[in-house]
């Protein structure tokens, strides 16, 4: 019967009091904490294998760590993600004490290109919409299909007028729909709270499918569902038969490219990138800034329709 040795029991406490501390101190939410714990999880095997102590490890194992995961096939963002996971978690172990260094400071991470989000052009998007209208205001549906129609509709004018996150989609409150303002007060990641446009079609969308809803419930598109609302993949696999329908390939579809839509539309339309980062509910601009090939094209239409000499 094998013993886990001191170290690795070690390793392992460190490694909850670090997610312990992420959900106490910055709300992570439960997928983020699951990932880390994975994360962690997979290095701890690999330093234990190598009987090291986390608390006393070096920079050259760490960077032996990355050339594994490179070695195992993992892609370069994947590796990206995992090394952002292990300095977040060598930093906690000094800051509390636990660790005299962190040696993840002097190990740079892999390079990679940045590859652009999938975006539905405008004419796509409006297919998808009216693909969903129609569906809603069947005259010959029954009630139940109406109802799922109503649903999908408000689903999807909600999400290309706010960009919502998926998850901040499905679990908005019913109070949502009852709202007189023209904007949501939405809360994201790491608790963070942010205002995101209401449009009137957005809101009728709402209304109507409120009047479809059961007298009580907190939520807005409830579902019998461990959480008590419809979940992310039943959206992305409804979404998929509305694309199909639309004549839109469904590998091309997902909830989260009709956030990125949202974000290049309003770009195209010239919004500033800093307003964008804001309805977006990114903390960081870098991770905006994913969106700036519309720019570039944006400044290059502009310079060759504005600049005196352009037709020179």
């Amino acid at each position: 019967m094998s013993r886990t040795s001191p170290a690795a029991r070690a390793g392992s406490g460190a490694a909850q009091s670090y997610l312990d501390m992420l959900a106490a101190e910055r709300g992570a939410a439960a997928n983020t904490l699951a990932a880390y714990r994975r994360d962690l999880d997979d290095y701890l095997a690999y330093l234990g294998a190598h009987t090291l102590d986390p608390a006393t490890v070096e920079a050259p194992a760490v960077r032996g760590y990355m050339a594994d995961l490179a070695g195992r096939g993992l892609s370069a963002s994947s590796s990206a993600r995992r090394l952002s996971c292990l300095r977040g978690f060598h930093r906690f172990l000094y800051a509390e004490g636990l660790a005299e260094t962190d040696p993840t400071a002097p190990v740079a991470g892999p390079k990679r290109g940045r590859p652009l989000p999938k975006v539905l052009s405008v004419a796509e998007v409006d297919r998808l919409l009216a693909v969903a209208k129609a569906a809603a205001e069947r005259p010959d549906a029954g009630p139940g299909e109406a109802a799922r129609g109503r649903r999908m509709l408000c689903l999807l004018e909600l999400l290309y007028a706010t960009g919502l996150r998926v998850s901040e989609l499905v679990a908005l409150p019913r109070a949502a729909a009852r709202t007189r303002e023209r904007f949501l007060m939405v809360r994201g990641k790491g608790g963070r709270e942010r205002l995101v446009p209401l449009t009137d079609v957005a809101r009728a969308a709402m209304i109507a499918h409120l009047a479809d809803l059961p007298a009580a419930g907190p939520w807005l598109f409830p579902a019998d569902s461990e959480s008590g609302h419809l979940t992310r993949q039943a959206f992305a696999r409804d979404l998929k038969a509305v694309a199909a329908a639309a004549g839109i390939r469904a590998d091309r579809v997902s909830p989260h490219v009709l956030r990125h839509a949202f974000a290049s539309h309003l770009l195209q339309n010239g919004a500033d990138l800093r307003v964008v980062q804001e309805l977006l509910g990114h903390a960081d601009i870098s991770t905006t800034q994913i969106y700036t090939h519309v720019l570039d094209e944006r400044l290059k239409d502009m310079v060759r329709d504005l600049h005196p000499l352009a037709d020179a």
